[in-house]
């Protein structure tokens, strides 16, 4: 990996609080010194990760100042709004923590649930997820989209959680540095780190009103979670093994079409069935074509796949550990972390 993605050349930590935040600046500050106030009283060594997601109010200039005098502050400023899910990916990119805590700057996440998350890692997890208790959002513009998306999501990727939608989530550092996240995949981050194998606990955590401005989400984005889902389900089943989607299903496509057309050849030949107004010939035809295709994409797919796996030296398992000369070692980011 290019270094010049790593972030500035910070000394590692024990632990990075990531925070995306935009047009907070009624809020960062007092994010921040709650954080502080949660951390400083214990013996971890922390970080805190803001990524200005293009904010145009005062939000970076407060952050600014609250770094010049807090050495454990680290801003990143994007160019312009890339969205969640992109500052989340820019701030995991920037920590230097062994382990990696991402939340919400808009003081709806509480910081005094973050040493409880950390020791349930201690416990040997790998993510531990948060699950607000008594919401205090709207129901019709916040809630029922969480609950639709929720279930949706739990139903189709069979890993089943309360709360998808909650930022505060604690995860090792290895495992946080695997994830690619893209479009609005933040919210689905354990399933992203179910596919390499990692253990996830929910957590009940604390959730606050909001104090300052307005939510930045509501119920449109219902519809771009079914669709960054499907995205998901591909990665989960087929990612390393496309032609079994594609190529079976174009299998069964032209098998039919083509018993079709058999069954018309006969009728044709044998007993002088006339062809030409039948709608069974054109599908026929159109299945045996669409099943040409299909497995054409999937050999295609898998060539993009191997093609995706090699050129970035990535291998089709994940290690948790190894045992050397009995001590454990875990995987690490030498780009960050040495």
């Amino acid at each position: 990996m290019n270094d010049a993605l790593a972030g500035p050349d910070t000394p590692a930590r024990d632990v990075s609080v990531v925070l995306p935040v935009f047009n907070e600046e009624e809020s960062i500050a007092e994010a921040v010194r709650e954080i502080h106030e949660a951390l400083d009283s214990t013996d971890i060594d922390f970080e805190i990760v803001c990524v200005d997601d293009g904010s145009r109010d005062r939000t970076f200039e407060i952050l600014c100042d609250l770094a010049s005098d807090d050495p454990r502050l680290v801003v990143c400023r994007f160019r312009r709004n890339f969205g969640q899910t992109a500052a989340m990916q820019a701030g995991i990119d920037t920590a230097r923590g062994a382990n990696i805590v991402t939340m919400d700057a808009d003081l709806q996440n509480d910081p005094r649930d973050i040493p409880a998350m950390l020791a349930k890692l201690d416990e040997g997890f790998d993510m531990v997820a948060g699950w607000r208790q008594g919401r205090k959002d709207t129901f019709i513009n916040r809630r029922l989209p969480s609950i639709i998306a929720n279930r949706l999501i739990g139903q189709t990727t069979g890993i089943r959680l309360h709360d998808y939608g909650c930022t505060l989530k604690a995860m090792r550092g290895d495992l946080a540095r695997e994830l690619r996240l893209y479009g609005e995949m933040h919210r689905f981050i354990p399933v992203m780190a179910s596919l390499v194998g990692a253990r996830i606990i929910e957590m009940k955590v604390n959730h606050r009103a909001r104090q300052f401005g307005r939510s930045k989400y509501g119920i449109g984005r219902t519809t771009r979670v079914i669709l960054d889902l499907l995205t998901v389900l591909f990665l989960q089943s087929f990612l390393v093994r496309p032609m079994q989607v594609f190529g079976l299903s174009g299998l069964v496509l032209g098998f039919l079409g083509f018993g079709i057309s058999v069954y018309l050849a006969v009728e044709k030949l044998f007993f002088g069935a006339e062809l030409a107004n039948r709608p069974l010939l054109l599908l026929g035809v159109i299945l045996i074509l669409v099943g040409i295709q299909l497995v054409s994409l999937g050999l295609v797919a898998d060539v993009l796949g191997r093609t995706y796996h090699e050129a970035q030296g990535k291998r089709p398992y994940h290690v948790r550990e190894w045992v050397v000369g009995g001590r454990v070692e875990r995987p690490r980011s030498p780009a960050r972390l040495d």
